[in-house]
Order: structure tokens, then C-alpha cells, then sequence
């Protein structure tokens, strides 16, 4: 049986999503129509807000509604220590553990040739650039990327290249509590907490 072509085109739209198969978009699908039109019309207005109002922070890449977040924007963060994250889930995951309290960065991903990521693609240069324009003596880069081999050899390429700067860096990297090949995002806030704690230096 095939259903009519705006609910079989609204199916195909959810299934875009990722981890979305065809029968949790189909269940998606049933309960978007199943919704008063009031509901539908705000759930529009919610997506076209969020699409259009957000951006990325200037300095950091985080998303905000404003040019600077309120990350970036709060001088009563450490701004002598900068955590380097793939993406903004990380960040977020970070910061529910209330543990870190200085300021971040987000590269957008990791170099990753078979995706066709290069360290052109991702907020390196504006890592550097950022970096050196900051008049500090005791600047720490966290290095907070997945254990992946992607994220690894990220980490490899960012230490090679904050180690060529004139300015003296202290690169640490989280423990190594964290499962190999674990997302940030997916991992629990006690490890995540640990694992920042106990960060090390980059060998």
C-alpha cells in the first residue's frame, strides 16, 4: 500500500534525519498530523526562528543567537584556557558536567580524508589566528576530540601546529578514561568529568 504523496513526502523528510529508519519516520509522520494546527503552526515558526536567528559565535563557533555567545561573552570565565571540540554537541556535553569554566572552540569536525575533511575544512586557522591574537603567558589548549583515529590524528596535526607558534602553549588532551572511539556527546557526564580532570599534557 502506498500512502498519499504529501504524507509519503513528509516520511521521506524525516527519514533524512540521522538514525532515523522509515518506521520511526513513519511514527513521526502519523504524530506531526495527529497535531491541533496551532501546535503544527508553532513547531513551524520554531524551526524557521532557530534556522534564521542562530549563528555561530565569531570567536568560538558555538551556535548563539547574538554575534558573540554568552560563552565567549562572560568575563567570569578562564579566558587563559581554551577547549578545542568537534562540534557543538561536545561543547554542550562539556559544560553539563559543571566542571570547566574556561572557553572553547569548535573546529566543526575532525580531518577525516575519507569523508573528504580536510584541516581546510574545519575552524583551524581561525584557532590560530584567535590564539595569536591573545596577549597571554599561561594559555592552556585543552585538546577535547574523540577517540577515534580521526580525532586522533586531529589532535596530532593541532599539536604540531600550536607547538610551531612563538607563544609557549600548554597542550593537554583528556585521560584517557574515555572508551576508544566514544563521541563526547554520548559519553556520561561522571567520565566526562573525570577525564577533563585528569586531563595530560600532548606527548
Amino acid at each position: 500500500m502506498r500512502y498519499a504523496k504529501p504524507f509519503e513526502d513528509l516520511i521521506e523528510e524525516f527519514r533524512k534525519f540521522p538514525t532515523i529508519g522509515p518506521k520511526s519516520a513513519q511514527r513521526m509522520a502519523f504524530t506531526l498530523l495527529r497535531k491541533p494546527n496551532d501546535q503544527i503552526e508553532k513547531f513551524i515558526r520554531v524551526i524557521s526562528d532557530a534556522k534564521y536567528h542562530l549563528k555561530n559565535c565569531k570567536f568560538c563557533f558555538n551556535l548563539s543567537a547574538e554575534e558573540i555567545c554568552p560563552i565567549c561573552d562572560n568575563s567570569q570565565r578562564e579566558h587563559n584556557q581554551i577547549c578545542v571540540v568537534e562540534s557543538v554537541k561536545d561543547l554542550i556535553a562539556i559544560e553539563n558536567t559543571s566542571e570547566y569554566h574556561g572557553l572553547y572552540h569548535v573546529l566543526g569536525g575532525v580531518i577525516s580524508p575519507l569523508d573528504g575533511l580536510g584541516a581546510e575544512d574545519l575552524n583551524i586557522q581561525e584557532l590560530i589566528l584567535r590564539i595569536n591574537a591573545m596577549d597571554l603567558d599561561d594559555l592552556e589548549i585543552i585538546l577535547a576530540l574523540g577517540l577515534s583515529t580521526e580525532g586522533e590524528a586531529t589532535m596530532l596535526y593541532l599539536k604540531r601546529l600550536l607547538e610551531a607558534q612563538a607563544k609557549n602553549i600548554k597542550i593537554t588532551r583528556l585521560a584517557h578514561g574515555l572508551p576508544v572511539g566514544a563521541d563526547l556527546d554520548y559519553t556520561d557526564q561522571t567520565t566526562l568529568s573525570k577525564a577533563l580532570e585528569a586531563r595530560v599534557l600532548v606527548s
